[in-house]
């Protein structure tokens, strides 16, 4: 199967394709293959030429139809491509297809940023998940590697090639090494739960920065604690979880973390996969939503971040959004059509610092609130409710009465469900 990080030589020029299925989709792919081609050069990899082919339907055999398919292999060829990449999932039957009608290297998107996060991950449970991801979407493309080899299938079940008989063998190496893998996971969420209940225990709120990849997170993360966690201008250049220690003007101190950029389309697994980072945003006391102001899809880039949010169970935690890189939008007018539209937002510079106090002075307003002592009352028969509360919270009085039990503390929002069910 054709990997970049095992061929780096041999990739050197792409061809970028998006099939499009109505004109409002064409009118975005620009837009979508600019974002394809900044994840491509990521890895080193020289676009030569991006094309988007519209198609009334989806095709079986290659998504487009066959004479679409001899096109875009007629102009890879022409272009001396050495690998052609799709900005969608395509099936393991359809990269068959192509690779053997075009004699060219055929990957998606959902390959390429599989093997961005493989490059990117540092933490021991990153690394883990990635290889999970990458192996379950490796186990139905490994007949890949063995179309060159014998399959006969005449004289019984059990006469079998070459290929078919090595095919199966690598087949059952990978589900065996999937299975170790969860394992090995299952024992490190049951480590990484254990450091979350010390965290929650801490008397200092927490606060999440998310947004689009590519936003400037780490660079508002850097400006506003004067750190230098690394700041590049590639996608996904965060990908384990980053926290800083914030003094706030008021003298009230909040635990800032960076976290994974979001991005459209971004594969099922790898959301799975990357939980561990994404969770710091669930078990945050609020979150920062950062928009790059620059990008002429940051409305696009908004909805995205707030989809992958309620697909955590995070979009009710308190957002302050925060559109940055104000510096590099020479519109004004444009400024004042989003700041009309979103009222509540913030526009700051991460590079400059303009904006950033204002930034400052909401964020300690929302910690005054956040601070609040919160008073429960848990009858006695719904006492099954209480070791969850002092799980997820920091509770400073307890007392026993004859409606129940009164705690009164600090609660995370990841139990607000509960909080709101006892408040007094």
């Amino acid at each position: 199967m054709f990997d970049v990080r095992e061929k780096p030589k041999m990739v050197e020029r792409a061809l970028l394709v998006r099939v499009v299925f109505s004109s409002e989709e064409l009118e975005k792919a620009p837009y979508l293959l600019l974002e394809l081609e900044e994840l491509v050069t990521t890895l080193g990899v020289g676009v030569v030429d991006s094309i988007a082919v519209k198609v009334r339907k989806p095709q079986a055999k290659f998504l487009v139809g066959t004479g679409k398919a001899e096109e875009v292999i007629e102009l890879a060829k022409a272009q001396e491509c050495d690998i052609i990449i799709f900005d969608q999932s395509i099936s393991p039957a359809q990269q068959r297809n192509w690779e053997k009608d075009s004699d060219i290297s055929v990957i998606d998107r959902q390959e390429i940023i599989l093997d961005i996060f493989s490059r990117r991950a540092r933490t021991r449970e990153a690394r883990l998940q990635v290889e999970l991801a990458r192996m379950e979407y490796n186990l139905p493309r490994l007949q890949r590697a063995w179309t060159h080899l014998s399959r006969q299938r005449g004289g019984g079940a059990i006469q079998r090639g070459d290929g078919e008989s090595q095919l199966e063998l690598d087949q059952r190496m990978v589900r065996k090494r999937i299975s170790a893998l969860k394992l090995e996971l299952d024992k490190v969420v049951v480590h990484r739960e254990v450091q979350r209940k010390r965290r929650m225990k801490l008397p200092i709120p927490t606060c999440s920065i998310v947004g689009y990849t590519n936003a400037g997170k780490s660079s508002l993360l850097n400006h506003l604690t004067e750190s230098e966690v690394l700041v590049e201008d590639k996608l996904f250049a965060t990908l384990d979880p980053t926290s800083r220690r914030l003094e706030m003007p008021s003298g009230k101190l909040l635990i800032v973390t960076d976290t994974v950029g979001f991005v459209r389309n971004l594969p099922h697994k790898l959301i799975n996969a990357f939980k561990a980072t994404l969770e710091e945003a669930i078990l945050a006391n609020f979150l920062i939503h950062v928009l790059d102001v620059s990008s002429p899809e940051v409305e696009e880039h908004y909805n995205t971040t707030l989809e992958v949010l309620k697909e955590l169970g995070a979009d009710e935690i308190h957002r302050i959004t925060v559109f940055n890189k104000i510096d590099l939008c020479e519109d004004r007018a444009y400024l004042g059509e989003l700041k009309a539209q979103y009222k509540d937002a913030l526009f700051v510079s991460s590079l400059t610092g303009e904006g950033n106090e204002g930034l400052l002075k909401t964020i300690d307003a929302l910690l005054v609130n956040e601070l609040i002592d919160v008073e429960l009352l848990i009858p006695h028969d719904q006492y099954q409710y209480v070791s969850r509360l002092h799980d997820g919270g920091i509770i400073s009085t307890q007392k026993h009465t004859d409606e129940g039990l009164i705690l009164i503390g600090k609660f995370s929002p990841v139990i607000s469900d509960i909080v709101k069910k006892f408040r007094i």
